[in-house]
Formats: structure tokens, sequence, C-alpha cells
């Protein structure tokens, strides 16, 4: 595994591997690596030559009440990860290699990057956008693997590459959980042992909103999975039923979105369940469903 962490460098190593005609697969992410992480790096395995991750934590996206300074870092672990997925460059910029000074330009996708984690979250879909822009210039991939638990990102990141005109596939890979269904995520490490346990009540409020949409209507889902979130003692910040493209509401046919975000304690969670209804037309959404 070859570790680089300047851009001139990642270029000079990827353009051999385009010189030999080599199909470049990119994962990228901001560390605290686990096994969501590494189904991303194996599906990049078998569908590419050239397996990239970058490992940047990005300012950019977090607001000036985040957990910027306490978000985990360990870039010895990751290496080690890196190394046992069988990656083949391992990207690791400073912020000062991503964001050098006097930087102007950000990406903005408009309306979608406002709703919901961006209503939350205000700023946090530029950076987002902008980071990613910034490394798929400097990759140059030619297919790029997210995950589906970040269906929000997913969708600001598929209308970033349609706007912008970027030569490369996104490939969505299925939401990777524990036993009990809780969603892997970075920052399940800080949840206390009783903080994990309630945890779980987040996929079993998109189980019961999915319950309820075959009988009921969007709105009742959401006031459902609401009412038992706040039961079992969370704090939700929003229990929504969307169009899994444009995040606003779904239509009458076709599949519909539910998405969740809700504090376990200090420590917010986000999760979603894609929902196929009797008359689905299944090439209308883009988003595969949960695996």
């Amino acid at each position: 595994m070859k570790v680089v962490r300047s851009s001139r460098e990642l270029r000079a190593v990827l353009d051999v591997a385009r010189s030999a005609g080599h199909l470049i697969g990119f994962v990228p992410t901001m560390g605290a690596l686990h096994d969501g992480h590494v189904s991303l790096l194996d599906a990049a395995r078998s569908k590419s030559d050239v397996v990239v991750l970058s490992v940047f934590v990005n300012p950019l996206q977090f607001g000036p009440s985040e957990d910027l300074a306490a978000y985990p870092r360990d870039e010895s672990r990751d290496i080690d990860i890196a190394e046992r997925a069988a990656v083949d460059v391992l990207f690791l910029p400073s912020v000062e290699e991503m964001y050098p000074e006097g930087r102007a330009t950000l990406v903005s996708v408009g309306a979608l990057g406002d709703l919901l984690e961006g209503a939350d979250r205000p700023g946090h879909f530029v950076g987002v956008a902008t980071v990613v822009a910034k490394l798929f210039n400097m990759v140059g991939p030619h297919v790029a693997f997210f995950g589906q638990k970040d269906a929000q990102q997913v969708a600001v990141i598929k209308q970033m590459v349609r706007d912008l005109s970027f030569p490369i596939e996104l490939s969505i890979e299925p939401t990777v959980r524990e036993s009990d269904g809780l969603a892997l995520s970075s920052r399940n490490r800080y949840l206390s042992i009783g903080e994990r346990q309630q945890a779980t009540s987040v996929f079993r409020a998109l189980e019961l909103g999915a319950r309820t949409l075959t009988e009921e209507d969007p709105e009742a889902a959401e006031k459902k999975m609401w009412e038992l979130l706040i039961a079992e003692g969370l704090e939700p910040s929003y229990t929504r039923v969307v169009d899994p493209d444009s995040f606003g509401p779904p239509h009458p046919v076709g599949p519909v979105l539910l998405v969740v975000a809700a504090r376990v304690g200090t420590t917010r969670l986000i999760d979603n369940m894609v929902v196929s209804r009797v008359g689905d037309d299944a090439n209308r959404s883009t988003i595969p469903e949960e695996a």
C-alpha cells in the first residue's frame, strides 16, 4: 500500500495507473474506520483495479457547536485497516493541503442542501460538496463508493456530479448494521453502554414507519416514528418520509425514503430506510433499497 499526503504525489501515483489502463475506485472517508467503510473498500476492490482511500476530517462540514475537535481520529489504526482491506493508495492530506491559505471557492447544491440535515446543520452540505469535489479532482476516479446510511449526502453528491459534469460513476452500497439493527457509524463509539442500547430505537423507529406506511399515510408514519423515539428517551431532530432523490414530499407512487435523526445523550445519529410501495416504478429512483 502506498501512503501519500500531497495531491502532487497522489496524482503522480495515479497517472501511472491510468496510463496502464487501470480502473480507479475511490472511497472518501473521515477516518475512524469501521466495518461499514471496509464494505465500501470491498466493493471498490471487486469493481476496480486500483483502490484509493482518503482519510480527511473535513472542518468545513462541522458547525461551530459541533464535535470537530472531539471527532475520533486514529491514523495508525486506519492505516492498519486499510492495509488489511488491500487498499492500493491511502491519501492522508492535511487541512493545509486541502484548503490552502486564501481559498475562497465553495460548492453549493441549492435547496437540497438546505433541507433536513442541511436545516439542522447550516453549511454542512456546502462543506461536503466542496471537499468531495476537491477529492474528485485530486483522485480522478472512474468509480466512487458511498454508503446508503448517509442518504442525503448521497443525493447531494449525485446532484453535484450531474450539475458539474464529473465523469465519475457513483456506486451506492447498502448500509451495514449490527445484529440489532444499529447502523455502523464512527460516532457510535461516543455511546455509553446504556446509550448503545437506546440507540437501537432509531432502527426500530424506521421499521415502525415502514409498517405504518402499508396502511396509513406518510404523516402517520412520521408521527409514530417520533413518538417511539421520545418514548425510548431519545431527542429526535426529525422523522420524515421523503422522495429519495429530492428529499421533498414523496410522490403518490414509487419508493419513499424514511429518514430519522436523533440524539442519544450528546451523540447525534442518523439513519434511513427505502420503502417500496404498491405501484412503484422501480426505475424512478436511483437510490437502492436496503440489503
